[in-house]
């Protein structure tokens, strides 16, 4: 599993090309890899870039406010940007779990406690939650939850569940026995029905995956694991921020604090393939958009989000 400061050389990145959270198909390039952190996010200097792969760099979490200087010093490149987002986060020094539970308004607090009590009466004895942070936690974690994520719709339409190969597994383990994780199972009666993967770099818990039983997802199950996983991580008192990462959602709005814009940036070597590339990818973001406000204008989006995920 992949470290946010990690710059990797060359890599083989699968560029996906999707309409409203479904993978239509990828174009592959040899690219740079570079992941900016939180704090290098709010400090809004994301520093010197290193050497591109062969075909150019993938700059994820790039503060805004530094794009038109990246994009200025080279030129001649092509530049894409994929994707304009807050950054959301939560500041946890000097905080406690209560802290962050009055951030929400009453209604939402009394909406949240609401499907607590909901979930808990569909099952014998209610739910339960365990926490994973000790190498054999974890291995024991992973093996649960990879079961679990195989059947959500991140793994099956977005490709997006928890990596569970071998060398992922093995990569969990080891971040554990360094006190690196923190990963958090929900349980309805004895069943397993939500997972929550967290990193952790520098004391900041980075949100890696959340997956849960579509089965019961009209329950709310990560919603309801994600506040009890708060409580219990405020509770060790020892985290700097919880880092919502890159990408927008209204999960994230809701359960962060504040927020930080940010961009993923394609910086291209200028070859007839790579405008090709672009030109295909814009193509397709452009149709989603107008269908997007098509559905908007007929009501018909959430709708159509929910048919897609099945």
């Amino acid at each position: 599993m992949q470290r946010q400061d990690d710059n990797r050389a060359d890599e083989g990145v699968a560029l996906r090309i999707e309409v409203a959270g479904r993978t239509l198909g990828h174009v592959r390039r040899r690219l740079r890899v570079v992941p900016h952190s939180l704090d290098a996010a709010l400090a809004g200097v994301p520093g010197d870039l290193p050497p591109p792969g062969p075909d150019g760099w993938m700059l994820r979490s790039l503060p805004r406010g530094r794009l038109a200087d990246i994009v200025a010093g080279r030129p001649g490149w092509l530049a894409a940007v994929r994707q304009h987002y807050p950054r959301h986060y939560i500041a946890m020094e000097g905080q406690g779990f209560d802290d962050w539970w009055q951030g929400f308004s009453s209604k939402t607090r009394s909406t949240l406690s609401r499907k607590a009590r909901r979930l808990a009466d569909q099952f014998a004895g209610g739910f339960s939650v365990r926490a994973y942070r000790t190498a054999e936690e974890v291995a024991e974690f992973m093996a649960v939850a990879g079961a679990l994520s195989a059947r959500t719709y991140q793994a099956r339409l977005m490709q997006a569940g928890l990596p569970t190969d071998d060398a992922d597994v093995a990569a969990a383990v080891a971040a554990a026995a360094a006190g690196q994780v923190r990963a958090f199972l929900l349980f309805g009666g004895d069943r397993p029905i939500a997972y929550l993967y967290l990193p952790v770099e520098r004391g900041v818990l980075l949100y890696a995956h959340l997956g849960y039983d579509p089965d019961v997802a009209d329950l709310s199950p990560g919603t309801v694991l994600h506040v009890e996983a708060m409580r219990a991580l405020y509770g060790e008192g020892i985290f700097r921020a919880f880092d919502f990462t890159e990408g927008d959602g209204a999960h994230k709005a809701q359960f962060g604090r504040a927020s930080v814009a940010c961009a993923d940036v394609l910086l291209l070597r200028p070859t007839l393939r790579n405008r090709a590339a672009l030109a295909m990818m814009r193509g397709v973001d452009g149709l989603a958009v107008r269908a997007k406000g098509m559905l908007d204008r007929m009501g018909l989006r959430a709708r159509a989000k929910t048919f897609l995920r099945r």
